[in-house]
């Protein structure tokens, strides 16, 4: 019987395991890597609005980069049909998400903040991870090399404003093509924030249409589509009068009840309600305003990304809510009271027409003067354009119903 051989034992030092070293060096967090991150987000249904407030609360960066993180979502947002004009003549390959977006914030930083090009293409492309960054790489540098010689020619103005090709033609044949083109060049510069005396912030446009409702001490005043709340609030603190705030998502008046506590506001009543379906008796109001959903093309310098979610169909049907919304309005306004329609936004269906409808509809109805300056006429109401006094875009008509 052989004995089994015992394998050669290995000369040299004995076998040891190797010691874990230090874990990797988790990449730093930039404003530029919060910023792709939000611009992901949006690209896949996100709202810039909302998604770039959450990641800012996680506090991971300074005022001065969150600052830079909201720059760079918003004007890339709203500037991300021309940045993907002026790359894609560059890019040779199908883009994922994450490619796609960190090309948009390459390109908004070189044609529109004037970024340094060795500072934006190399900030850019180190937030970027695998193949794409080759890819990122070649047509940020590219796309800088042709800037420096001089500025794009684009080949049409919905391109060069960054809009698509409906709203620009519909915003025409509306206002005019130079007051639309104005419009639309201020909602490419980034809102103001306007404070009011106890403290909210609210864009003055907003506040001119709370104003124009006339508040008195003493009166009861319907808020009939009040979220946020900030129209509510400042009738609350005109008077004071009573106010009723309604709105028909749950989650919108517990924001309306939140913003009213904060001011300590006890005369705001914050009520979950069908604005189309009222449940409060005929004549029971001094004032109601209808502050109606609208297609929101006055405010979108504020709503960078609302711009490629609005379809022209939806004007059409928020014009025929804003119509319903108002036969329901009509009958709780005591005689003598007014009813005041505003909407932030500029197309004649949802303005103009809406106040045809309403003389056709209600000839009783009495037209009282449209707010002044920075408003201009429309119909027998007013419209305020982004560009008269650099604040959204607003339409208000106030009308009294006859004392008996």
């Amino acid at each position: 019987m052989s004995t089994p051989r015992r394998p050669p034992r290995r000369s040299g030092p004995p076998d040891r395991r190797r010691r874990p070293g230090p874990p990797p060096t988790a990449h730093p967090i930039t404003a530029r890597s919060v910023a792709l991150e939000a611009l992901v987000a949006v690209d896949g249904g996100a709202r810039a609005n909302v998604v770039v407030p959450q990641l800012l609360d996680r506090g991971e960066l300074d005022a001065r980069d969150r600052s830079l993180v909201t720059e760079l979502v918003y004007g890339t947002c709203r500037m991300r049909r021309a940045c993907d004009w002026l790359v894609d003549k560059y890019v040779t390959t199908r883009t994922d998400p994450a490619v796609r977006a960190a090309l948009r914030l390459g390109a908004y930083q070189l044609a529109y903040l004037r970024i340094p090009s060795h500072a934006a293409v190399s900030a850019t492309v180190g937030e970027v991870s695998g193949p794409g960054r080759a890819v990122v790489n070649a047509v940020l540098r590219r796309l800088a090399a042709q800037l420096d010689s001089g500025p794009p020619r684009w080949p049409d103005p919905a391109t060069e404003l960054s809009y698509p090709d409906w709203l620009v033609t519909r915003l025409a044949a509306d206002l005019g093509p130079e007051p639309a083109r104005a419009a639309l060049e201020t909602m490419n510069r980034p809102a103001e924030a306007t404070e009011r005396p106890d403290g909210y912030i609210q864009d003055l446009a907003s506040q001119l249409v709370a104003a124009h409702v006339g508040a008195a001490p003493g009166q009861r005043i319907l808020d009939l589509c009040a979220a946020p709340g900030g129209k509510a609030t400042a009738l609350a603190g005109a008077g004071p009068a009573l106010v009723v705030a309604a709105d028909n998502d749950p989650r919108r008046a517990r924001v309306i009840a939140t913003n009213a506590d904060r001011l300590e506001q006890a005369n705001v009543a914050t009520v979950v309600a069908d604005g189309r379906e009222p449940a409060w008796r005929p004549a029971s109001f001094d004032r109601v305003l209808v502050d109606a959903p609208c297609s929101g093309l006055g405010v979108l310098r504020r709503r960078p990304d609302a711009r490629w979610r609005v379809q022209p169909g939806d004007v059409p049907r928020l014009a025929e809510l804003q119509r319903r919304l108002l036969d329901a309005a009509v009958p709780l306004v005591r005689p003598g009271g007014t009813l005041v329609y505003s909407v932030c936004t500029l197309t004649l269906a949802e303005t103009a027409a809406v106040d045809r409808w309403l003389a056709a509809a209600y000839p009783e109805l009495q037209a009282l003067p449209p707010p002044a300056a920075p408003f201009r006429p429309a119909g027998r109401g007013g419209l305020l354009l982004p560009q008269a006094a650099g604040t959204d875009g607003m339409f208000a008509l106030a009308l009294r119903v006859p004392a008996r």
